[in-house]
């Protein structure tokens, strides 16, 4: 079997455009399917899946270790967003294509189960007026819990956070907490709560907005501080009492490593579009259980890399939770098919041969690529803010 081709399609999903990878084979309708996206640099990353192409083409799909390592080794210039991006999506392409070259679900390839289903988390977004996503009072806010909670759910996660100045802010202190409170009192005591600082807060601030939210128990804080400041992260690891997650903007194992030997987190999440695909995502999977750090892998993308996490989460021994994002564009379904359903928060091994998920072509190019509009923020004196 050989690889005859590599093509890329962006599909507008609002926030960020969904790259979606193809690698065509010799072999009639094989075909395989994965996912890169990379929001407000989509069409960086299909031009760099482009450039790689050339690498692999003419070689056989299912000797995917040895493809991963020829993408991510013979480029002079390792890594960088982009490139594992498009690694990413082309690897995922590969797995897909070897598992229905052996007509299994994904997981049998990956090494069978590890649990029988996978713990899903709701992503419900902002609940402030300079949220990334929208504009919510706590009684907004509160409602959307009880409707991730009606669906079935049983932990959702949030960005109870503002934006933030280095030090000061008793305001947004206090609107973090009666957010909290809302949610905490909409989901009752036995419902996981996760809150998600996006890096918006430096280790100082960290801290002080950890302990409003130690009273309502959350599972875990995510990115506390800018994925870059390493010295920061020590900082605020220190002054809090509540588990810490990061590493959505990590990329290699290299990257966790050092995370891990200062003992800076007890989550992992890296995301399966970022960080070298499934391949990669493995690795670092490893790495983390040898720390005893679980994995709870990055996911507001596409449907595909959904199904990708769903997988993976089967057959990783230190799995914990996958998130999921339902809230971006209702074409999800009309686009995409073979997502299953959730059943009382949790997601039962697919059954279909690969991935098991699939692009409709002709309603994709309904929804082509939209070029949106890029998150900026600044502080009240103008200078730039995180987001």
């Amino acid at each position: 079997m050989k690889i005859t081709e590599i093509t890329t399609t962006l599909v507008n999903a609002k926030m960020r455009n969904w790259v979606i990878v193809r690698i065509f084979t010799d072999q009639p309708g094989l075909i395989g399917i994965g996912e890169g996206t990379l929001e407000f640099q989509e069409r960086a990353v299909a031009g760099a899946v482009q450039d790689l192409a050339p690498l692999i083409i003419g070689q056989d799909p299912r000797d995917t270790e040895r493809l991963w390592e020829i993408l991510y080794r013979h480029p002079f210039f390792k890594g960088g967003v982009v490139s594992m991006s498009a690694l990413s999506g082309i690897d995922q392409a590969l797995w897909d294509i070897t598992a229905k070259d052996l007509g299994v679900p994904l997981w049998r390839v990956l090494g069978g189960l590890a649990r029988d289903r996978v713990r899903m988390y709701d992503h419900l977004g902002g609940g402030d007026s300079n949220s990334v996503y929208d504009s919510d009072t706590a009684q907004s806010f509160a409602q959307k819990m009880k409707e991730s909670i009606a669906d079935g759910f049983t932990a959702v996660k949030i960005l109870a956070v503002p934006k933030s100045a280095p030090l000061g802010g008793n305001a947004n202190l206090r609107h973090a907490e009666e957010l909290m409170g809302a949610a905490r009192d909409a989901t009752g005591p036995d419902i996981d709560i996760m809150i998600d600082f996006h890096g918006r807060t430096s280790a100082a601030m960290a801290i002080q907005y950890a302990k409003v939210f130690e009273p309502f128990n959350p599972l875990f804080l995510e990115e506390v501080v800018q994925p870059d400041q390493h010295e920061a992260m020590i900082r605020a690891r220190k002054g809090i009492n509540i588990p810490l997650a990061a590493g959505e903007r990590l990329l290699t194992r290299a990257d966790f490593l050092r995370v891990l030997q200062d003992g800076l987190i007890d989550v992992a999440q890296p995301d399966v579009c970022h960080a070298g695909g499934i391949t990669g995502v493995r690795k670092i999977a490893s790495l983390c259980d040898t720390f005893g750090v679980t994995m709870a892998p990055h996911n507001p993308l596409g449907p595909i890399a959904t199904m990708v996490n769903i997988h993976l989460a089967l057959s990783m021994p230190n799995f914990l939770i996958q998130e999921v994002m339902r809230a971006d564009v209702p074409w999800r379904e009309e686009v995409f098919s073979g997502v299953p359903d959730f059943e009382a928060g949790y997601i039962l091994p697919p059954q279909s041969v690969g991935i098991g998920a699939e692009m409709n072509e002709f309603e994709a190019i309904k929804h082509p690529y939209a070029g949106e509009k890029a998150v900026q923020w600044f502080h009240e004196d103008g200078s730039v803010a995180d987001w």
